[in-house]
């Protein structure tokens, strides 16, 4: 009997959730006045970005340089992402930079940090005789301290190779 009136009653309690309300006709007052429409929702034009940071524009030039196994000359790619940043660098004559040259993990770490430093430097040079004043930029060599990509393949080696130009 108890299992009988459970039932009917969990059945009356879905019956019951799965009424409608009726839509609100009027306000709360009673005076049989019906209520305004809600305010119409306005969405408000999204306004074009600005001119773009610094730091995009740098992104957007390329911040990297990389170096043939062993070299720390500028290949002919580097030399136009190196103008690009020259560009930037003028155009923005507040801005200091640091420039940052790495190594793949082949060799030893003194070698590498060596190599790195003259990776930086070889990017800083171009930057100076390209109008930038030499005192808007630091160098550092992390060698093969601070690989940038892991692992030991060529794919990774050629991506550790590089000299970064960073904002200050």
């Amino acid at each position: 009997m108890h299992k009988t009136l459970f039932a009917v009653a969990v059945a009356a309690l879905l019956v019951a959730g799965c009424e409608t309300t009726p839509e609100d006709t009027g306000d709360a007052s009673g005076d049989g006045a019906i209520a305004p429409p809600p305010p119409e929702t306005t969405v408000e034009a999204i306004e074009p970005p600005g001119e773009a940071t610094p730091n995009e524009r740098l992104m957007e030039v390329g911040d990297r340089v990389f170096f043939d196994f062993d070299r720390h000359n500028v290949r002919p790619d580097g030399q136009a992402t190196l103008r690009q940043q020259a560009d930037l660098l003028i155009a923005y004559p507040d801005l200091t930079v640091t420039i940052a040259g790495h190594c793949d993990e082949r060799g030893t770490r003194e070698y590498n940090l060596a190599l790195g430093e003259r990776r930086a430097l070889a990017a800083k040079n171009f930057l100076i005789n390209a109008g930038v004043n030499a005192d808007r930029i630091t160098t550092i060599s992390y060698g093969k301290e601070r690989p940038i990509v892991l692992g030991h393949t060529k794919t990774a080696w050629a991506q550790n190779r590089v000299a970064i130009t960073t904002l200050n």
